[in-house]
């Protein structure tokens, strides 16, 4: 008896192993099967499309295309105002529709039990041109009321089917019809159309960690397509998102992206302020304010009143310092062996000297000599010969009186760079050789050539002591290379002057 219940115990043992191995191997064949065309095919359920977790549809349509995005609203929130503000409480037009994941869940189970479902919000969105072509496409919340992505309109729940339904041939017929019908000749959309579909498909891009589709190569081209993306942004209350992405895409670009910039400092601190990057917009404000007030009437239109107010802060300051630096260089002057300072009395050639530096100074930095105001002619422009003055009575008053006082002369900044660099130059190349020896030869009773060796030797200190004086404006504080433009670069901007660090 004993012999029996041990040999017995082992087959028990066996015989559930075996069970195991059967169970295991028979699923591992039925995981192998193929299911293509089978009723078990996987729906689309990432970027655009997220068909099992998806809520919100987006509708984008530029003339005959249509691009369909199925995202969600917890992204989309949190990526933008515009959609945080339109799916709130007070501007949703949610329609509520029984969640699609938990009913699929129980009919693939195969169980009969009464499945439960959730209620899920669904949103939708669809562009609206406007009335004309004027106006700014916009997205607009729509009735969930149509056939969309989520299926049916209705929001009741779809019958349980436990089992397959019954094959019917009047399908498979219609089915091979329309294999065999050619789609219809889709009409080709324009670039405008197409920069539109871009801009929508790279803001969502970007909402879901995606890199944008920017031009790489050509900067030209991807400044205009982040200028637009960066508009599309803002009208969706997206640039924080936004702004990281185009301040990376575009510094890649590296020394041709500074060359840009200094070739249009306005438009690059437009799109600067509003990508938030700090390299693009010091970089363009540094130009910017060197040529002040250059391109003001232009920036007055495209930036908010705090830029503004930074440009002229900073313009004003580099003004202030531009004149402090002057009115040093004009109370140069040379000294004899006692430290008195040189007159016509003392030493005439080394007065000659600071007279032709200080010369040449006034007529490279004073800006040039305004046109002359127009003369009146004589007699308020009446002909001695004119015997019809009752024709003209009513005309007298306009021509009698004063024209209108001309526009305040602003000079310009564009040459103050390359004075200021001449002076800080080593060694100098201003007031050479030749001009030195004409200038002497004014005089003949002073030319000689140890009197112009004297004056050669004492000008060069004179030019020093001015190296010297104008040190401070020849710092550049630009990332790329400033040596090519006509103003000054070297304004220094701190983390204050950033408008977006503001409050």
């Amino acid at each position: 008896m004993v012999s029996q219940v041990e040999s017995s115990h082992p087959l028990t043992l066996r015989g559930a192993s075996s069970v195991v191995s059967r169970t295991s191997s028979s699923r591992h064949r039925r995981h192998g099967r193929s299911h293509a065309g089978g009723s078990s095919y996987a729906p689309q359920n990432e970027f655009p499309v997220f068909t099992h977790t998806g809520d919100v549809e987006i509708i984008i349509k530029a003339g005959s295309q249509s691009n369909r995005y199925l995202l969600h609203r917890l992204i989309l929130t949190q990526c933008s105002g515009f959609f945080e503000a339109s799916t709130s409480q007070e501007w949703s037009r949610a329609v509520n529709e029984p969640g699609g994941e938990l009913a699929r869940i129980a009919e693939d189970s195969g169980s009969d039990s009464p499945r439960r479902t959730e209620v899920k919000k669904r949103w939708r969105y669809e562009l609206d041109g406007g009335a004309n072509g004027d106006d700014t496409p916009m997205l607009v919340q729509k009735d969930n009321s149509a056939v969309s992505l989520f299926g049916a309109s209705d929001a009741h729940a779809p019958p349980v089917r436990n089992k397959p339904p019954a094959s019917n041939s009047s399908f498979f017929r219609s089915v091979a019809n329309l294999a065999l019908s050619a789609p219809p000749p889709v009409a080709p959309i324009n670039q405008e159309e197409q920069d539109l579909l871009n801009d929508y498909d790279n803001l969502f891009r970007i909402f879901y960690n995606y890199p944008p589709a920017l031009d790489a190569i050509d900067i030209a081209t991807a400044y205009i397509q982040c200028k637009s993306l960066l508009s599309l942004a803002d009208i969706y209350d997206a640039l924080v998102v936004v702004g990281p992405r185009i301040d990376h895409h575009l510094l890649q670009f590296q020394s041709r992206l500074w060359k840009q910039i200094a070739k249009y400092p306005s438009s690059y601190l437009k799109l600067g302020y509003l990508a938030q990057s700090k390299s693009i917009f010091q970089e363009s404000l540094i130009h910017v304010i060197g040529a002040w007030p250059l391109g003001e009437r232009h920036l007055r239109h495209q930036l908010p009143e705090t830029v503004l107010e930074i440009i002229e802060d900073k313009a004003d300051d580099l003004a202030d310092q531009i004149g402090r630096i002057e009115g040093r260089l004009f109370r140069l002057t040379l000294t004899n062996s006692r430290g008195d300072r040189v007159t016509p009395g003392t030493n005439y050639l080394d007065w000659l000297v600071v007279s032709l530096f200080r010369q040449w100074l006034a007529e490279n930095t004073s800006p040039p000599v305004p046109p002359p105001l127009p003369r009146l002619p004589p007699n308020g422009g009446h002909s001695r010969n004119n015997t019809t003055p009752s024709a003209n009575h009513g005309h007298s008053n306009s021509l009698q009186s004063p024209l209108p006082p001309p526009p305040p002369y602003q000079p310009t900044n564009s040459n103050i760079g390359r004075i200021y660099r001449l002076l800080g130059s080593a060694p100098s190349i201003y007031l050479n050789h030749d001009e030195c020896k004409r200038f002497l030869k004014l005089n003949p009773d002073f030319y000689s050539r140890d009197n112009l060796k004297k004056f050669e030797r004492r000008l060069e200190e004179l030019k020093g002591l001015a190296r010297e004086i104008v040190r401070p404006l020849m710092r550049s504080s630009l990332l790329g290379e400033g040596a090519n433009v006509g103003y000054l670069v070297c304004t220094r901007v701190e983390e204050r002057d950033f408008p977006w660090s503001e409050g």
